[in-house]
């Protein structure tokens, strides 16, 4: 399967293979924010997200020759980013995965779409590390939970777990910050 980029695009992963000094300038400053984002979604400390940010770049760069134009680049290049983030993550903290919920209890809660007026960042700054990972995988990179629980090490239960408590401990926050916005208004 090829994959199709436009002129520009193409030449600039043909560059980028080459390791052109230039491409790589132009590709660092096209998605550093892009990958940034991603990154300060896992990472709630911006310099340790940047540093993640900056590794993750010289990995694109170093192994783009693996790119074999079997799927998106964007995707590729994305997941190195994510990737990093997930290894700074287990070598900098302790990561405690709590599954005291049952399996058969979450299967019978319905999910509930949330609609909030918020900043993302600020809420996802706030859940414990194990909390953002599990819900960043499901809901921003779109990892099933077995695919989850592959690569964190843990049971799909946990995953599971892990994302139920962080929608739950997002509402709470969201509505406490809700109350006291409230409050201060009156």
């Amino acid at each position: 399967m090829r994959i199709s980029f436009g002129n520009k695009k193409d030449d600039l992963l043909v560059r980028l293979k080459k390791q052109d000094p230039a491409a790589q300038k132009i590709f660092y400053d096209q998605n550093v924010k892009k990958y940034l984002s991603v990154s300060r979604s896992y990472i709630n400390d911006l310099y340790q997200a940047e540093d993640c940010v900056i590794k993750a770049f010289c990995k694109i760069f170093k192994s783009i020759e693996s790119f074999r134009s079997e799927g998106s680049f964007d995707g590729w290049a994305r997941r190195i980013v994510v990737n990093e983030c997930l290894n700074f993550i287990k070598s900098h903290k302790t990561v405690f995965y709590l599954d005291d919920i049952s399996e058969s209890y979450l299967e019978e809660m319905h999910e509930e779409e949330m609609i909030f007026d918020f900043n993302a960042q600020e809420l996802l700054d706030q859940l414990p590390d194990a909390y953002r990972m599990v819900f960043n995988l499901y809901v921003f990179e779109d990892y099933s939970h077995q695919e989850i629980a592959d690569l964190l090490q843990i049971s799909t239960a946990v995953s599971k777990t892990q994302l139920f408590r962080a929608k739950e401990k997002m509402r709470k926050i969201y509505f406490q910050q809700q109350k006291t916005l409230k409050n201060e208004h009156v």
